[in-house]
């Protein structure tokens, strides 16, 4: 045998199956700590207790530069939902995991179930140039209804209860993607009109008796469009008003009504 040889003494297919097994493991325990960046630590439902120096699961807290000059976010960061934004309701039953009443006087606002929405950035979505992606049609000239399709603007949108909510005054399209995301109308309800925005997946076009073509809204009555969330911007929206007015819509296929919040005879 060659003086210096290991292999003779070594099996070298076993050391590295637990070198292997080793570095897998490291690697799983890498992904689960980057996993926690977000929503940890984990609060007790009941108590509202949470481990704060949860140093061998949590990772350290890490940098992040946000793209169009939009400053820097670090996480974890301890920030907890219900310290800023306390929930608007109160739990069915005293058990932890149990639903949520909505305690405010529109169910529909109070962040709740179908409703709820997130702390997303209050800045629009950009493209990679910095132009916002969704935009009504007055901005992005170069868009336009295809010929042949509907055209919704003059269109009259109406709730489930076939009150007219107001009447469509533009759409707004993603640039990015190509495709309509909101009707914008204004209003006929509330104490004074004004300018909201409905989420295209929300309603349908369907024609009255009298052959005039309408949006029906399911979600929502007539009079519930008064207090759709508006964005702070004429032309643009924000991610943070997007989960805002989706939820309000969403919402409503459970609050709109007291008899949806019932189960089905």
């Amino acid at each position: 045998m060659e003086t210096g040889a290991i292999t003779g003494y070594i099996d070298v297919a076993q050391v590295t199956l637990y070198a292997f097994w080793v570095f897998f493991a490291l690697l799983l325990f890498y992904i689960r700590q980057e996993d926690r960046r977000e929503g940890y630590p984990l609060e007790a439902d009941q108590s509202g207790a949470f481990n704060r120096d949860d140093w061998l699961f949590l990772p350290p807290a890490k940098t992040f530069l946000l793209p169009h000059g939009h400053g820097e976010v670090s996480v974890p960061n301890d920030k907890r939902d219900n310290a800023d934004r306390p929930v608007p309701g109160a739990k069915i039953a005293n058990f932890s995991g149990a639903p949520y009443l909505p305690t405010g006087d529109n169910p529909m606002l109070d962040s709740i179930g179908p409703g709820s929405w997130a702390e997303r950035s209050d800045t629009p979505d950009l493209s990679h140039d910095g132009k916002a992606k969704i935009v009504p049609l007055r901005v992005a000239s170069d868009f336009a209804v295809a010929e042949g399709e509907i055209n919704p603007v003059g269109v009259r949108v109406v709730g489930y209860d076939l009150v007219v909510a107001g009447t469509v005054s533009d759409v707004w399209v993603d640039r990015s993607e190509q495709m309509l995301r909101y009707l914008e109308a204004t209003t006929e309800v509330g104490d004074a009109p004004r300018q909201i925005l409905v989420p295209i997946n929300f309603g349908v076009f369907r024609k009255t008796g009298d052959g005039e073509r309408i949006f029906y809204v399911h979600a929502l009555r007539g009079e519930q469009f008064a207090s759709v969330p508006s964005t702070k911007q004429s032309d643009s929206v924000s991610f943070l008003e997007e989960d805002q007015i989706t939820a309000y819509f969403g919402s409503g296929l459970l609050y709109a009504d007291p008899s949806r919040q019932e189960p089905l005879a």
